[in-house]
């Protein structure tokens, strides 16, 4: 990993949400806690699945926000072509300052609903602090490639959102392969979840 960008990016990160608030400010002292370690989380799904070769794959993050998953994941691969979608201008604009003072050649940005996206798949989805499975899967699901994975970043409620969503998963004929557990480094104990869908 390249420490030094990371911590050029923290710093990039910062100045901008002094701007535009893309995370709270007592959020601030737990950005790469809460939110950088956190979406480098996908990486327990690229070794559990032995994926090794990301170059010219395509990865999408709806709702990205304030650049999670997206730009953490354009930093750590910069073999991985990815798109980072929300339909908030200045969200998007903030992406695209850090993204030019960074030089991230592998990130795009689209500032618009997932909805109106029609000519594009994708091999990976990212989904990180949006909305219920039940709600994303008619949106994400006709976004991936066949055999491609829609990877959502879950908290520990994670059994009632997939219970909840049992009408949409066989409707849209996908499949949950696997609930990837992993812990953010924080004193208390916080844990997240990977669901990993294939359709």
């Amino acid at each position: 990993m390249d420490k030094k960008l990371f911590e050029e990016y923290m710093g990039i990160f910062l100045e901008q949400n002094s701007k535009i608030n893309l995370i709270s400010k007592n959020d601030e002292q737990f950005l790469w806690e809460k939110h950088i370690f956190d979406s480098l989380a996908i990486e327990k799904f690229f070794d559990k699945y032995d994926i090794k070769d990301l170059a010219g794959k395509q990865l999408l993050d709806i709702g990205t926000g304030g650049g999670f998953p997206s730009v953490p994941i354009a930093i750590k691969y910069p073999e991985l072509k990815v798109t980072a979608l929300d339909s908030i201008h200045k969200k998007i604009n903030a992406i695209i300052e850090m993204k030019t003072l960074l030089n991230l050649k592998n990130l795009e940005t689209v500032c618009d609903r997932a909805e109106k996206i029609k000519d594009k798949k994708f091999d990976y989805i990212t989904l990180r602090a949006v909305t219920s499975l039940k709600k994303l899967l008619p949106i994400a699901v006709p976004l991936l490639k066949k055999n491609g994975f829609l990877i959502a970043y879950k908290s520990v409620k994670v059994n009632e959102e997939i219970d909840e969503a049992k009408f949409e998963i066989e409707k849209y004929s996908v499949k949950i392969t696997d609930i990837i557990p992993y812990d953010l480094p924080l004193k208390e104990n916080f844990t997240r979840n990977l669901v990993i869908i294939q359709k």
